[in-house]
């Protein structure tokens, strides 16, 4: 049994964060004189800044801090309305219908993991798309973007490795070389790329998407999963080919001879044998739920008349859709066990969950308390650019912070902060384009857990990983700058 990661503490980023928090409260600001609210704004301040700075330096596993709310909240009553009011009121983000989407998204994933219908999927776009060294660098890249648009980049880039050091071994061995250095770099960059890049397509493809949904429903603004699919798949469409010339600049100074390396993407499908029932299941029950998913909002219409003990929104469609089909997975059963099994779901990064509750509890303890209005205030000059400066600014500040901070964390922060500075008319598009620029970290191993992982392989050198990836840090976020100015209102509807 393997043993429990080690937890990292950072003590100067505790002590930063409880100073500068607590500095917030204390001083003698116009926070502290809010009229009816009084010091209400002071005190979400407070916890805001002592949360970012956690988040930001990593002082505690990130998923801690985002339980800072359940005890800060209702201890200094930031929504007050009484300590079991501010309880009550601070645990209701953590049951966001976006956490339940999330949950039964991740479920799926797992079932595909038990039976390794991910691995197949990829490689049979692999062998689809060809293996001399070009074609070979799209395929990796576009199969890694495909699987990690439905599950956990970590676990699309932790099973692709393994494949793509397999690449490049054998095509040292066609090229008669002991190490591709350049060519084997590309190829790990690609799978860390495909990953970052994969997961912005869907609602569920990553965390930072989830909650850009939730907090725009929250404010009166529905995205639909068909919505979401509008705006985040052109842009992954995009993006690849622009990834893939660089990828094979990169690739091409190792100067290699064509050569073939199907029988390696075929010997991995062999090893694989004949789709077993069980693919099939996980199949069928996720094409069912991605339909479905699509489908949500006529969904919606079509089930509000039956339900009235609460107002029906797509996102409770869609979380019943996702726990639905994990319970479906559960359920069936194939060679003597279940479809999904629980000791699956160990493989799923549960505490997601907690970041994505944290994020959800920090917003509404800034827009209840009073603070977002007063930040509106302070911010206000933002909202006078032109609104593609806004929407440009927005991403590319927050691809800046992603790269040394979690883009889950990043986002949680950057939502609050965005939304009351830009203009009514951009708004939904500078979330948009911050959220989309949040997952758009390729220079730095300690930008995203793939980038990461590939890090491990051997091939990655950290100047040359920076010297491509920073150029294509700032063509990402200036292509969601752009993408979202005009898609955003077209989808949304202003």
């Amino acid at each position: 049994m393997s043993s429990a990661p080690r937890v990292v503490w950072r003590p100067w980023g505790l002590a930063l964060g409880v100073v500068l928090g607590g500095a917030v409260y204390l001083a003698e600001t116009p926070l502290r004189h809010q009229g009816e609210l009084a010091d209400l704004p002071a005190r979400a301040a407070a916890v805001a800044l002592l949360m970012a700075v956690w988040w930001l330096t990593e002082a505690i596993p990130i998923y801690w801090t985002a339980c800072v709310p359940l005890v800060a909240f209702p201890l200094l009553g930031v929504f007050g309305r009484g300590f079991a009011g501010d309880l009550a009121a601070t645990v209701l983000p953590y049951l966001d219908p976006y956490i339940f989407l999330f949950a039964g998204g991740m479920a799926i994933a797992a079932a595909m993991q038990q039976w390794g219908l991910h691995r197949r999927l990829a490689l049979a776009v692999m062998d689809a798309i060809g293996s001399d060294p070009n074609r070979l660098l799209a395929g990796v890249l576009v199969a890694t973007a495909f699987v990690s648009m439905w599950i956990s980049n970590t676990a699309t880039a932790t099973m692709m490795v393994p494949i793509g050091i397999a690449l490049v071994r054998q095509l040292e061995r066609l090229q008669g070389v002991e190490r591709l250095a350049r060519y084997g770099m590309a190829l790990m960059l690609a799978i860390a790329w495909g990953a970052n890049l994969g997961g912005i397509g869907t609602k569920i493809g990553t965390a930072p998407n989830a909650q850009l949904s939730g907090f725009l429903e929250r404010r009166g603004v529905t995205v639909s999963f068909f919505d979401f699919l509008l705006v985040g798949v052109p842009f992954v469409v995009f993006m690849l080919p622009v990834a893939w010339l660089l990828l094979c600049r990169l690739g091409s100074r190792d100067r290699l001879r064509k050569g073939d390396a199907r029988d390696v993407v075929r010997d991995e499908r062999r090893r694989l044998g004949p789709i077993a029932r069980g693919e099939m299941l996980v199949l069928t029950v996720f094409l069912g739920a991605a339909a479905l998913w699509i489908g949500s909002q006529p969904l919606t219409r079509i089930l509000t008349p039956a339900i009235t003990a609460f107002p029906l929104r797509s996102a409770h469609v869609e979380a019943g859709i996702a726990l639905a089909a994990a319970l479906v997975l559960f359920a069936l059963r194939s060679e003597r066990r279940a479809v999904l099994e629980l000791r699956s779901l160990a493989t799923v990064p549960w505490e997601t969950l907690l970041l994505l509750g944290g994020g959800f509890a920090m917003a509404a303890g800034i827009q209840e308390s009073g603070l977002s209005a007063w930040m509106a205030g302070e911010l206000a000059a933002i909202a006078a650019y032109p609104p593609l400066v806004q929407i440009a600014a927005a991403a590319l500040v927050t691809v800046g912070i992603s790269a040394v901070a979690s883009n889950t964390a990043t986002v949680a922060v950057m939502l609050v902060v965005l939304v009351d500075a830009a203009s009514p008319e951009a708004r939904n598009s500078v979330l948009f384009a911050a959220t989309l620029a949040a997952s758009c970290d390729f220079a730095l191993p300690v930008g995203t857990p793939p980038n990461a992982i590939v890090f491990g392989s051997g091939y990655v050198r950290i100047p040359v990983m920076a010297r491509y990836g920073a150029p294509f840090d700032l063509v990402a976020a200036l292509a969601a700058a752009l993408w979202c100015a005009w898609a955003v209102p077209r989808v949304l509807g202003g």
